[in-house]
């Protein structure tokens, strides 16, 4: 929710006239980049907290992939700040 009170409490503006940008958007940007980057799928998934589909799959990928998590997050950090 920090997206969504951030865009909204500063009136951002979205490339479409007249519109307030929304978090999805910032979500959707950073899944582009990622992939961009040659994240794998799984890690930019779980950075945004989503969840498996696939059941079986749920089943047996329990693993959080906290380190290369935060190197991409890291990583995304700069690219946000222009670093």
């Amino acid at each position: 929710m920090t997206p969504t009170r951030f865009v909204r409490d500063n009136d951002v503006m979205s490339d479409t006239p007249g519109r307030i940008a929304t978090a999805h958007g910032f979500r959707s940007s950073f899944r582009d980049w990622a992939s961009e980057k040659s994240y794998p799928g799984d890690i930019a998934e779980r950075a945004l907290a989503h969840t498996l589909k696939n059941a079986v799959e749920a089943a047996y990928h329990r693993t959080e992939r906290l380190d290369q998590r935060r190197a991409m997050m890291l990583e995304w950090e700069r690219y946000c700040l222009g670093k």
